[in-house]
């Protein structure tokens, strides 16, 4: 998206996680706990990926973008599709939308990436470095 910024990748956190349920240290039961919430947004706000679960090797999950922020009042703490996303940060100043993987079987679920969107700066130019002369 245009407005996209300040964006945020979880994957070594992802990884590491992962890595700690393969060699048994946390069990699948702590990281599939994915609330009747969250997998009911993921059937009808997500989209599919491409990345089979990392846990049950079922299905492909599927991500769910959730947005917050003050501007946004009562829509803020829901889930958006991404045609949503685009119409929202033209009618916004700025928001945060937190990218959730999900897994409809084993109900798997990860932060996956954060950014922030909206009008804020769109069209302004950036203001010019002064030297320690001026």
């Amino acid at each position: 998206m245009l407005t996209q910024r300040q964006v945020v990748d979880y994957a070594l956190q992802r990884r590491a996680l992962l890595a700690e349920v393969y060699a048994g240290r946390v069990g699948t039961m702590e990281v599939c706990d994915a609330s009747p919430y969250l997998l009911r947004a993921a059937k009808f706000h997500g989209r599919p990926s491409d990345v089979t679960c990392p846990v049950c090797r079922k299905e492909p999950l599927t991500h769910v973008s959730w947005v917050y922020g003050d501007e946004l009042k009562h829509a803020a703490g829901s889930a958006r599709t991404v045609d949503e996303l685009t119409r929202m940060a033209t009618l916004f100043e700025e928001f945060t939308v937190y990218v959730v993987e999900v897994c409809r079987t084993c109900s798997w679920n990860h932060l996956v990436q954060s950014y922030v969107l909206g009008t804020r700066g769109v069209g302004s130019r950036k203001p010019r470095r002064r030297t320690a002369a001026e």
